[in-house]
Formats: structure tokens, C-alpha cells, sequence
């Protein structure tokens, strides 16, 4: 265990707290720099995701429904959530289209997601494809380091597990 990351929350909604992490000692966490690099390159597919984050955060709560299993023995889920026809779809220029674009995430509980990073994906399998490989295997490696905290105490839930609490000098080593 050579990497670390630092847990940093970045918004609360009505239902939702959602965190990333910061990898070594970069200040900015995983999931601003997915906004920072789809803002210019896929603007309505990260527009579609955002929406989902908002509209879970505000109304719905963390649901299982709402989030994308990758792969068979993957804590680490994806949004979008799957559509009716199993596509998630977003609109461009008054059509529909599917929305490749995943961002992956840890579902703590109905109250708390940890959002990471992710890409366009092109093959079926998160894992066969150049662009996510990366990106989810990162995510998998921090959710298992994340679960780990919890069971060693090094994070803790508050009073109603709404939110989380760890040392502000905790370092998360993955």
C-alpha cells in the first residue's frame, strides 16, 4: 500500500452527502477533474449524470435503482442509471441518445455516495475498455480501502448515518 488519498465531502443535498477523494497530495478530488474534462467534452452526457446526482440527492435517497453494477463482485457501482430499454438515455438537440459516459461511485448507504472518476465507455465490459479500465479499477481498489475504514473504525457514521466523520488528517491507503 504505497498510494494514499485524503476524503474530501463536496455537497449535501436534502437526502444526500455526497464525498470524493483526493489522490497523494493533489488538492482537487477525482470527481472535479471528471467535471473539469466532460464540462468541454461531453457537456450533455455530464449535464445527464449531474441531473441524476441532484435529482437522487434532493428526492430519492442513494436507492440500489439508481445506480449500475459493472461487473459481477463490483462493490463500485456506475451512473447514469440504466434506462427502461437498459440505456440510460439524455437528450441532445431534441433527441435521445444513449449516455456512454460512467462515472463511478460507492454506494455507503441510502445517505452517502463517493464519487470518483470515469470516461466514455465503448465496450460492453468495463473492463475490456481502454477508456473506463482505469478509471474503475481505481474506483474498485478506493471503495475496497473505503469499506476497510469503516470496518477498522478509521471512518464512522454519525448519529443518524447521514454523513460521515474521520480525522481531518485521516489518509486513506489503497
Amino acid at each position: 500500500m504505497n498510494n494514499f488519498a485524503h476524503i474530501k465531502p463536496l455537497f449535501k443535498l436534502k437526502t444526500v452527502a455526497y464525498y470524493s477523494v483526493c489522490l497523494e497530495d493533489n488538492d482537487v478530488t477525482l470527481y472535479q477533474e471528471f467535471v473539469e474534462k466532460h464540462t468541454l467534452e461531453n457537456k450533455n452526457k455530464l449535464y445527464h449524470i449531474q441531473k441524476w446526482l441532484q435529482l437522487i440527492g434532493e428526492k430519492y435517497g442513494a436507492q440500489n435503482r439508481f445506480f449500475r453494477n459493472e461487473a459481477k463482485n463490483a462493490d463500485t457501482s456506475a451512473l447514469p442509471p440504466i434506462g427502461k430499454d437498459r440505456k440510460p438515455y439524455y437528450v441532445e438537440y431534441g433527441k435521445k441518445k444513449a449516455n456512454n459516459l460512467r462515472l463511478y461511485c460507492l454506494k455507503a448507504n441510502p445517505n452517502v455516495v463517493f464519487l470518483f472518476s470515469g470516461d466514455i465507455k465503448t465496450t460492453q465490459k468495463a473492463q475490456d475498455c481502454p477508456n473506463v479500465r482505469k478509471h474503475f479499477n481505481l474506483a474498485n481498489t478506493l471503495t475496497k480501502a473505503i469499506d476497510n475504514a469503516f470496518r477498522e473504525n478509521d471512518i464512522i457514521w454519525n448519529e443518524d448515518c447521514t454523513l460521515i466523520k474521520c480525522d481531518e488528517d485521516f489518509i486513506l491507503y489503497y
